[in-house]
């Protein structure tokens, strides 16, 4: 159960850092911090509970936090030029 909330979380914050690149709002760059924080959070219960590959999990965190942390800078950045004109 806890894998597809994990699976649930991270295909929703990809969703959501991807519609908040393409247009920008607060409230959506916080949402998606919210969905990172919340993958972040079941990822590492599924790492700890089940005994699993560290190596294997943490690459994948690792490919997973770059995608949407780029998608974070970027949206905030595009936020702040569109507030600041």
């Amino acid at each position: 159960m806890t894998l597809i909330i994990h699976l649930i979380c991270a295909l929703a914050s990809i969703i959501i850092t991807s519609l908040t690149v393409l247009r920008p709002s607060k409230r959506r760059l916080n949402m998606s911090s919210a969905s990172v924080s919340a993958t972040l959070a079941t990822g590492t219960y599924l790492v700890v509970s089940t005994h699993s590959n560290l190596l294997s999990s943490c690459m994948s965190g690792l490919f997973y936090l770059a995608f949407t942390g780029a998608g974070i800078f970027a949206a905030s950045h595009r936020l702040a030029r569109v507030t600041n004109d």
